[in-house]
């Protein structure tokens, strides 16, 4: 193949993978590095070549982006400190014997369904092997992680009939936990 159309194929790959501003750097780097080899002296189609050799193989590429992705690194550190806000989150209930609220069934079984959910979209995002998969699964992991904070900080407000040390401590826990998901969402959704 040519020289200009194996960078091409080559960048094609690395596009239907990556977002366009990561595959835009990779271009430049790629073009800079085939005019180096040019200025060495080397024909158009073996300069193309070791810029590419390089630059390496289009799926290792992908793998170091996917292993250094903000998805990546905002689903492990979700998935790390679920156990803890959910520990946490029992004991409110626990305490407050939430079994005898007056919640209906639906309300009961939606913050167990929604975590659940949450949590394959982590999982999925952590231990993903594409890089725009797991972007989707970290946002929505995000998003469900966050909705469950809020929905657990609204019920402690609403419902919990006494506030005692396990709300104040599950409330500043997942208070710190919205504000990580926020701050995640937005470096998953420019990264």
């Amino acid at each position: 193949m040519s020289g200009p159309g194996l960078i091409r194929d080559y960048l094609a790959a690395l596009a239907a993978q990556l977002p366009a501003p990561i595959v835009s750097e990779l271009e430049d780097g790629l073009y800079q590095t085939h005019r180096h080899y040019l200025g060495q002296g080397l024909h158009p189609d073996a300069a193309a070549e070791a810029a590419v050799r390089e630059f390496g193989q289009p799926h290792e590429i992908l793998t170091a982006f996917v292993q250094a992705s903000p998805a990546r690194y905002a689903a492990r550190r979700l998935l790390a400190t679920g156990p803890l806000v959910g520990l946490c989150w029992a004991m409110v209930l626990i305490a407050n014997r939430a079994w005898t609220w007056p919640a209906p069934l639906t309300a009961r079984i939606a913050p167990g369904i929604l975590l659940i959910t949450a949590t394959a979209m982590l999982a999925r995002a952590a231990f993903g092997k594409y890089y725009r998969p797991a972007r989707r699964a970290a946002t929505a992991g995000c998003m469900g992680v966050a909705a469950l904070d809020v929905t657990m900080l609204t019920v402690a407000i609403l419902i919990a009939p006494a506030i005692i040390w396990p709300v104040v401590i599950a409330t500043v826990v997942s208070a710190a936990r919205i504000t990580f998901s926020v701050r995640a969402l937005r470096s998953v959704l420019v990264g």
